[in-house]
């Protein structure tokens, strides 16, 4: 693999470290501004000319704004499948700018120009999609961060906007704000006591949206949620922030009254479920990405609950990344489809379990 994502400070994910606000159960707050070209047809309706013409234009740009200066620049396009989809997995791009949606290969000048915490997708759905990528339930800050970006850039590209419907996207539900903020929630509370339907289903009727750990396309696999506003049209930026935060205080308040209900009136069997998952992910000799996201899960879960006192939050958020498909195959040098990915999956696991476990204070011991 040529990709080398030690140029990125953290390698792209400081946003692991869990130091945000309510980052025992928010992981992670991440807002996209959907932006295109005045005058320039859509990434959809472009020819590969007027695609890498918009690519050196909007980065050419970017490279003039204080923060992006020094950033990465990764060519979609010029990567393989694996060095986009370890990309992927640390949040740094989509899946329709990787090439990962059928029948929908990666465009001609795609790129990402990213410094981990902020960045710009070139041509994907959108000419631009700026993001910006936060520890915890942070919304404030991570717009604060985006704000100033999109404004300074604006300064630099004439942007398509309408006095009526605001910023024009290729996707008329992104115009208006053009703006999609999201929270990557952890509930395995509300998962146990069958609560989750409920809350679902609420939130989708004060405008929000529930996906996958990946986003739109991708199923909930280890009791991880992103919840994010529906509409960008009609409401202020700040407005659909206060909405979303809002909401995920919420969320988050069901949540700790699920796991309160759980430690009172089944403690033994929430125990036993955590200690399980502890345990396998310790000693098992083979784990599988989805079988390690839901044993992840569990341990968590004791985690919040006080019952494991060994697992930081940031081992337990390094793991959610460092275990899937891409980075396992990536570090340990193989295909994405060797059948040995379970067994060193597995040994990374019980590694980093292990480490955890010795820096813990011997009992008695002072410090």
């Amino acid at each position: 693999m040529t990709l080398d994502l030690s140029l990125l400070p953290d390698g792209g994910i400081s946003w692991l470290d869990g130091s945000g606000p309510e980052s025992g159960i928010v992981l992670s707050t991440r807002i996209r501004l959907a932006r295109n070209l005045q005058g320039r047809a859509f990434t959809i309706r472009s020819s590969e000319a007027d695609l890498e013409a918009t690519r050196d234009e909007v980065l050419g740009a970017a490279r003039q704004v204080a923060p992006l200066r020094q950033a990465s620049l990764f060519h979609l396009d010029e990567l393989d499948l694996l060095e986009r989809q370890v990309l992927h997995e640390r949040h740094l791009v989509s899946k329709e700018i990787a090439g990962f949606e059928q029948g929908r290969p990666v465009r001609r000048g795609a790129a990402v120009l990213t410094n981990g915490q902020l960045g710009v997708m070139v041509n994907e759905e959108d000419h631009l999609r700026m993001q910006s990528l936060r520890s915890g339930l942070d919304l404030v800050r991570a717009y604060a961060t985006i704000e100033r970006f999109d404004a300074e850039l604006g300064t630099r590209l004439a942007f398509a906007f309408h006095p009526e419907f605001g910023y024009l996207t290729a996707c008329p539900t992104n115009a208006g704000t053009g703006l999609r903020a999201s929270v990557l929630i952890h509930l395995p509370g509300l998962v146990l006591t069958k609560e989750i339907a409920k809350v679902l289903q609420g939130l989708s009727q004060v405008g929000l949206t529930f996906r996958g750990l990946y986003g739109e396309g991708s199923e909930v696999v280890g009791n991880f949620f992103q919840l994010s506003n529906q509409t960008t049209l009609g409401k202020s930026e700040e407005d659909l922030l206060d909405h979303l935060g809002a909401m995920v205080r919420q969320v988050i308040d069901y949540e700790l009254q699920a796991r309160e209900m759980l430690g009172r009136e089944a403690l033994a069997v929430i125990a036993d479920k955590v200690w399980r998952a502890y345990g396998l992910l310790r000693y098992a000799r083979t784990l599988s990405f989805e079988e390690t996201m839901n044993l992840l899960s569990g341990v968590r879960l004791g985690v919040g609950l006080n019952m494991i006192p060994d697992v930081s939050v940031y081992t337990l958020n390094k793991l959610l990344i460092f275990t899937q498909p891409a980075h396992v195959a990536d570090r340990e040098g193989l295909a994405l489809s060797d059948p040995e990915l379970p067994v060193r999956r597995a040994a990374f696991v019980r590694e980093l379990l292990e480490a955890d476990a010795d820096r813990r204070p011997a009992a008695g011991a002072e410090g």
